[in-house]
């Protein structure tokens, strides 16, 4: 890179105070994760050959070569790691300005330049050169640059150690470009390995439009050389020349699946904010899906083609299932994490990101089908945590929301739910538990199928938190069919009541007194058409609710039930029969009591008690 005779030209000089301050905020605080140096010097050589292209516009003397691109190759023995490009280059001058000094910027001047350049002829740009190059010393304890503008004859050599001075001094390069050889702290040795190198280029720059080359030996000891990145920035293209291959490989590669994407989400936005988005709804849903501990988006939010993170959570918790890729020119490349939650241009991107999602899924609701069944039967679980948490969009998603529910086996939308409503119908009635063949078979729909009423069955965890805070849809208000007492008396039966109903008054009181504080009440019902018992609550959550609060570990309070009993069903007769008679009914309220728990699903509070009784019971029985 330089003689001995250059090297002995070389003069020391400061840095600028605001480099220095610089250098330790990058070094010690910016960046959370050491491998982000690649990221920034890949992006500055991509920047620098996108500037010599533009310069070359309007003079021919500054033409790229025919193959542009950029090189890294390793030394292990040295500890080094080198970057070349075929870039602009920098003069002396441009090296003291850009690597002395924060007080100017490679890109932010040359960005003035862009003022009067037609569109077609703007370069992409990215980032700052000057700021995220100094993040080589988190992983360098000495840095040396050599580079040679294009245009001009002369190179030089810049070198520093991060420790408040640098070193310039002429230099040999034979084409125009930068070289930056890093000098690798005795920490960060895992960077010299071509198989970290190539995995780091694929994760963050994956995307540069520039070849980066990676130079390493083979098994005979030469050297050869490897295209690492795929230079596709798929999002820019115009959507005419993207094939739905090429679609489902990038798919497949951003989201790490191998299922075919249900919908394909491809635009540009201009206005106040701009930005281009190539978004995914997964065909399938991945096997550890639930499982995963992070409920936050994975979008990638990339600035001007360079990867920035995967954690700006650009849709809400609810879309985390959302894949794919959004790309602003209005942020600056080097924005850490910290500055991304706080930035108006990333809440007005992620609004418009999540209106246009929102928007897509209302849409394939509309078109219904197997294929949306599908979706809502991979994603629906997790779309109904908005129901919950989304105040904004709750109305939206329980629009093209999708429920089982009494009526047949088929999914249906709360709109259709209300179009078969009976006349007098305010209520749009749930019920939530654990399993939808246990919700189809429980006792308390027994009513509300005998008087035709509609209930939608609920078996996923939110189900039990999220009808409380939609509270109505459409005028319609949800209620809990295991606390709608009083509402079945509004309805006429469609069927024809089997037996005859026992007088109640005073069984109902005694199996009271005999289950004291368990239940908080015993009385008749008119919801039960063939089970004698049922557990209902009151004045408090629900008992779907309440299991799911208890199972989570939640403290939950005593909150005695209402054992409700049907008088037309033989026990309950024989029961008021025997309260009639004077003879007790202690141990038999014990019994309904776990006989309704049994029905809901409930673990019992002594089942060898239950065992021994029940077989007590019926042993009088057989002997009678």
């Amino acid at each position: 890179m330089s003689d001995g005779k250059n090297a002995a030209e070389m003069k020391q000089h400061s840095f600028s105070a605001e480099v220095g301050q610089l250098l330790d905020l990058v070094v010690h605080s910016l960046y959370s994760d050491r491998e982000i140096f690649l990221r920034e010097l890949v992006a500055n050589a991509a920047d620098a050959i996108d500037k010599r292209r533009f310069e070359a516009l309007t003079n021919s003397a500054l033409s790229l070569p025919e193959t542009p691109s950029i090189h890294i190759s390793t030394d292990k023995d040295a500890k080094t790691i080198t970057l070349s490009d075929d870039g602009l280059g920098m003069s002396p001058d441009e090296l003291t300005q850009n690597l002395g000094t924060i007080a100017r910027s490679g890109t932010k001047a040359f960005g003035e330049k862009l003022s009067n350049a037609k569109p077609e002829e703007r370069p992409n740009l990215i980032g700052q050169f000057g700021v995220g190059f100094y993040s080589a010393f988190m992983v360098a304890d000495k840095v040396d640059v050599v580079s040679r503008r294009a245009g001009e004859d002369v190179a030089a050599r810049w070198v520093s150690e991060g420790k408040g001075s640098y070193s310039l001094g002429p230099a040999e390069r034979d084409r125009p470009g930068t070289d930056i050889v890093l000098h690798m702290k005795d920490d960060a040795e895992e960077f010299i390995d071509p198989w970290r190198l190539r995995s780091i280029i694929r994760k963050w720059a994956d995307h540069i439009a520039w070849p980066v080359v990676l130079h390493e030996p083979d098994e005979d000891g030469k050297e050869k050389e490897e295209t690492i990145n795929e230079g596709k920035a798929l999002w820019l293209r115009p959507k005419s020349e993207i094939t739905s291959e090429e679609y489902t490989e990038f798919y497949r590669h951003v989201a790490r699946a191998f299922d075919e994407p249900y919908a394909t989400l491809h635009w540009k936005a201009e206005g106040t904010v701009e930005f281009a988005s190539l978004l995914f709804l997964p065909g399938a849903r991945p096997f550890d899906f639930m499982e995963q501990s992070s409920r936050e988006s994975r979008l990638h939010l990339h600035v001007k083609r360079m990867f920035i993170t995967d954690e700006a959570n650009l849709v809400p918790n609810w879309l985390r299932f959302v894949q794919g890729v959004v790309d602003t020119d209005d942020l600056p490349l080097n924005v850490s994490r910290e500055m991304l939650q706080s930035t108006p241009v990333l809440a007005r991107i992620r609004k418009a990101v999540t209106k246009r999602v929102i928007s897509e899924i209302k849409k394939r609701a509309q078109e219904g089908g197997e294929a949306f069944t599908g979706f809502w039967n991979n994603f629906g679980l997790v779309i109904k945590e908005g129901l919950w948490e989304d105040s904004e969009h709750r109305q939206e998603i329980a629009e093209f929301s999708r429920f089982h529910s009494t009526r047949d086996d088929e999914l249906t939308t709360l709109d259709d739910y209300i179009s078969r409503m009976k006349p007098e119908q305010e209520t749009i009635y749930y019920l939530v538990g654990d399993n939808l063949n246990a919700l189809k078979a429980s006792a308390q729909l027994e009513g509300f199928r005998a008087r035709g009423l509609e209930v939608l069955l609920l078996s996923d965890a939110v189900d039990s938190f999220w009808p409380d805070r939609l509270h109505s849809y459409k005028d319609k208000t949800f209620r809990s069919v295991a606390q709608a007492h009083g509402d079945l008396e509004k309805f006429a039966l469609e069927t024809e009541e089997e037996g005859e109903a026992a007088d109640v008054a005073k069984l109902s009181p005694a199996l009271k007194d005999a289950l004291g504080d368990a239940v908080k009440d015993v009385r008749s019902t008119v919801r039960l058409t063939g089970s004698a018992v049922v557990m209902t609550s009151e004045g408090g959550p629900d008992l779907a609710m309440q299991r799911l609060m208890r199972r989570s570990g939640q403290e939950m309070p005593a909150l005695p039930p209402v054992l409700e009993i049907n008088p037309r069903h033989p026990l309950i007769r024989a029961l008021a029969e025997r309260v009639e008679k004077g003879e007790s009914v202690a141990e038999h309220a014990r019994i309904l009591l776990d006989l309704a728990r049994v029905q809901e699903g409930e673990a019992l509070p002594d089942p060898s008690g239950f065992a021994r009784t029940l077989a007590g019971l019926l042993a009088g029985t057989v002997e009678k």
